[in-house]
């Protein structure tokens, strides 16, 4: 049973979230967008690694909190551009979801966990750090994937499943590969994995 404090915080993230003025159409019902993402990340992470911590299960719920306040177009629109939003976006997430955790009574520690695993530090080396990409991951590849394989070149999303795979664990590719896929999805995986 979850503690007080950590249902308390959830409900702000999702408070928060639901403010995304961009929606999203999921099973015949509208979300904000950022909602959605964060149920689903919370889903992920409940079917990959059931036994998360605390902090896990925090971060994972705030990992795009109020995203749509720092958009993509304030922003050079070249990878320097990108990879600087990028960075800027986790120390954004991780202000955000630093004063909603302190609000509701956690402690600095948690609080620095949680900061640290939003910032994506020590990927491959921390394992909670590796579990939460995976997650990010697997909801990009399961929920998001087929809509960006609209607007890109066979190239390209070759580039991207390719990306996304060196990002993920052992574990984490053998989840994604049984995932729901389309065929033309699971032809350019395969494609991709084999070039």
């Amino acid at each position: 049973m979850q503690s007080e404090k950590f249902n308390k915080a959830i409900l702000l993230f999702d408070e928060a979230n639901s403010l995304d003025p961009n929606k999203e159409i999921f099973e015949g019902k509208e979300f904000p967008k950022e909602l959605l993402y964060a149920l689903r990340m919370t889903e992920q992470l409940n079917l990959f690694a059931p036994n998360s911590s605390e902090v896990l299960q925090l971060t994972v719920r705030c990992q795009h909190i109020c995203r749509w306040e720092s958009p993509r177009e304030n922003y050079e629109m070249n990878k320097v551009g990108y990879l600087k939003w990028r960075r800027d976006l986790r120390e954004f997430h991780a202000k955000k979801a630093e004063t909603i955790l302190a609000e509701v009574g956690y402690g600095e520690k948690i609080i620095e966990q949680v900061r640290f695993l939003l910032l994506k530090k020590e990927l491959k080396k921390n394992a909670e750090t590796q579990t939460l990409e995976d997650v990010i991951c697997l909801v990009f590849l399961n929920y998001y994937f087929s809509k960006f394989s609209e607007k890109y070149s066979e190239e390209k999303l070759i580039d991207i499943i390719q990306k996304t795979w060196k990002k993920m664990s052992g574990k984490g590719h053998e989840a994604a590969l049984k995932l729901n896929f389309s065929p033309d999805t699971f032809a350019l995986i395969t494609k991709a994995l084999n070039s």
